[in-house]
This record gives C-alpha cells, structure tokens and sequence, in this order.
C-alpha cells in the first residue's frame, strides 16, 4: 500500500518495514535499523488487522522491544513509522470516506480527538473520552485538498465499493498533511465514521446501503465482461 503510495508521489511518513522473522532472530539488529532510519517517538505495527490492534506508540528504546513483539503476535510483516507531531504534539487525525468504483467520491472531512495519547482500540471501543468532529475544522484549502488525496489513494490501490482513507496532520507549524492509511472495510455501524461522514455529506444511512448495492452490482458486470482462459 505504501509503495503504491510513494508511486502515486502522495505524502507519507517515513517508515521502516521488518519482518518476524528477522526480529527474533536479530533483535538488537532490528531495533538499530529502526534507531537509524527514524526518531521517537515511532508508531509500530502489524502491516495488517484493523481496529489499531497490536499497534503502541513508542516513545524510546526501552518500549520499542516489546512493541515488535506485540506487532509480531498479529503479523509477520511489521511496519514501523515515524511519529507526526513531534515529542511534545500529536498530530491531528483526520478521515474521509470515499465512495465509488471507477469514478469515487470523497466526502467531507472529519477529525478523531482522540481521548488516550493517540486512537488505540481502546480509545475506540472501550473509552467515551473519544470525540468525532464533523466537518473538521480546516481551511478550505487544506479541506479540498485532503478530499483530493482520498480520491487519488482510492485509485492508487484500484479499490471499489467504500473505504475509510486516514491522515495525519502536523498539529501546528506547517500543518503538513500526511496519508497514513487506506481502510478498505471501515466499520459500517450507525455511530461509525464512515456513515457519519456521508450523513454529513447528504448521504443518509439507507441511501449509502442502496448505493453500495449499487456499486457491487456495477462491479460484477464489469468483471464478468473479463475471460479468464483463451477457449
């Protein structure tokens, strides 16, 4: 996803990329090439699941360890990033949910305040310290040109149907915007962001469930047009 990312030329942060394997076999190895590539704090992560599990921000040396091997659990790719904000900021998340096949769409623009240090599964199931904010608050600038990225890393990765695209922003300074990420099956409840942020586009809930219908069936017309064998 990152790759295709980078070829796309949209921002992401700096990352290194592990695998398991290599971790157990060569601790002290993997956390030098973490150490010389980033700073702390670093966010470490499986490369896949969802719902931030198995992902820790990590804030020295000493917690980089047990972060791996709580990632490792999860994944056998692990994926280390660069913090945005700094030691003393953390950075603003911001979503938009993006609808379509071959001609998506974004909607508007909403921000998690997270209600821990950053949006962690427990943050998004367990606590009510969390608070949505829809539309966030952004210049029209920064709001068109997030909705823009959406759009691009929708087509960056060909996805079809919904997904949930993430970013990241510099908390002050630059305000630069950062993609972190593309959810290809976003949670779909009636308190989730997805359906939020269309009803706050001007897409109701059973509006959004009819057209995703919709795009399924487009979608599988259009693959059944393609032949898989030459006879």
């Amino acid at each position: 996803m990152k790759r295709l990312f980078a070829n796309a030329k949209l921002p992401i942060v700096k990352h290194v990329t592990l695998l398991r394997a290599d971790w157990e076999k060569s601790p002290r190895k993997a956390v030098a090439q973490v150490e010389a590539a980033l700073k702390y704090p670093v966010f470490v992560k499986p490369a896949n699941l969802g719902s931030s599990v198995g992902i820790s921000k990590v804030h020295n040396r000493k917690e980089l360890g047990p972060a791996l091997a709580l990632a490792a659990k999860y994944d056998r790719k692990l994926v280390v990033e660069q913090g945005v904000g700094g030691k003393k900021s953390k950075a603003r998340e911001l979503e938009v949910g993006v609808l379509g096949n071959d001609r998506p769409e974004a909607s508007v623009v909403g921000e998690i305040i997270p209600g821990k240090e950053f949006y962690d599964y427990e943050a998004k199931y367990l606590s009510e310290g969390s608070v949505p904010v829809i539309p966030a608050k952004l210049s029209r600038a920064e709001t068109t040109q997030i909705r823009e990225m959406a759009v691009a890393a929708f087509r960056a990765c060909d996805l079809s149907g919904l997904a949930r695209v993430d970013f990241l922003m510099e908390p002050d300074g630059k305000r630069r915007i950062f993609l972190n990420e593309v959810n290809t099956m976003p949670g779909f409840t009636r308190i989730s962001m997805y359906p939020k942020l269309w009803e706050a586009t001007g897409v109701p809930y059973k509006d959004l469930v009819t057209r995703l219908i919709e795009l399924a069936l487009e979608r599988h017309e259009e693959k059944s047009r393609t032949t898989y064998s030459r006879e």
